[in-house]
């Protein structure tokens, strides 16, 4: 009966220890990315395409285009 118990207690200390790593492991890697705060978007009247707006060509005429290449094709 004594060997049983030796046993069991050998096994539960060796589950804790394991546990605990697993643990430890967890909290000291960093947390996954967390997505960065919404951008506003913009349309091309060119082409359409949607882009955020810091990533827009400015027009004189107000407009927000994809690249210089569609704000030339506008005649801006």
């Amino acid at each position: 009966m004594m060997k049983w118990f030796l046993i069991f207690v050998v096994v539960y200390v060796a589950y804790l220890v394991w546990r605990n790593g697993r643990l430890a492991a967890r909290k000291s890697r960093p947390p996954p990315h967390a997505p960065g705060t919404p951008q506003d978007m913009v349309r091309c009247p060119i082409c359409g395409v949607h882009l955020p707006r810091p990533d827009a060509v400015a027009g004189t005429n107000g407009l927000l285009y994809c690249s210089q290449e569609h704000r030339l094709k506008a005649g801006v």
